[in-house]
């Protein structure tokens, strides 16, 4: 059965239901990603999906390295805030689990336990969960991917997938 979809603003997520298709407004968001730079590289996926949310709480399950002391810890985080503050998307706060990459398997549990408390014991309606797209490759993402069917299915939110850097196209050289 197909069903026509009304032009909508690129900013509001469709929902599909058994009775078709509808606009649900967003009102928040909690994402997940492996590491920083899925969010900071240059016309980052995740990005773009943020900017279209009023509020998104984003965890970053990894750092690009493993710091050694709590000192060092702090400075990682100050610099991760910093540059998520230049890509202007006012809504967007940042929560580190600070986990060893690559992720071990383990890590699972720790990031289903820290999303839940972003996602909350009663979601509201139009809260979408954002996780990065399944890459079989990688044991870490294989871990995040875990952790996010485990929510979305939990909680009964619609899970949205953005791309990653090893999925996107390079503009000409």
């Amino acid at each position: 059965q197909m069903v026509a979809v009304p032009e909508m603003p690129v900013s509001e997520p469709v929902a599909g239901s058994a009775t078709g298709w509808s606009v649900v407004p967003a009102s928040r968001a909690v994402a997940v990603t492996t590491t920083p730079m899925e969010l900071l590289r240059p016309e980052s996926h995740l990005a773009e999906l943020i900017a279209g949310f009023p509020q998104v709480e984003l965890l970053v399950a990894a750092d690009d390295g493993r710091p050694d002391a709590d000192e060092e810890d702090d400075r990682l985080g100050e610099e991760l805030r910093s540059s998520a503050a230049r890509l202007d998307l006012p809504g967007l706060a940042l929560h580190r689990l600070g986990l060893p990459t690559p992720l071990p398997a383990t890590a699972e549990g720790d990031l289903v336990a820290a999303l839940s408390e972003l996602v909350g014991f009663d979601p509201e309606p139009g809260l979408y969960f954002l996780a990065p797209g399944p890459a079989p490759a990688d044991p870490s993402r294989g871990v995040v991917e875990r952790a996010a069917q485990r929510i979305a299915q939990v909680y009964g939110i619609p899970l949205l997938r953005y791309r990653c850097l090893e999925l996107s196209v390079v503009a000409g050289t």
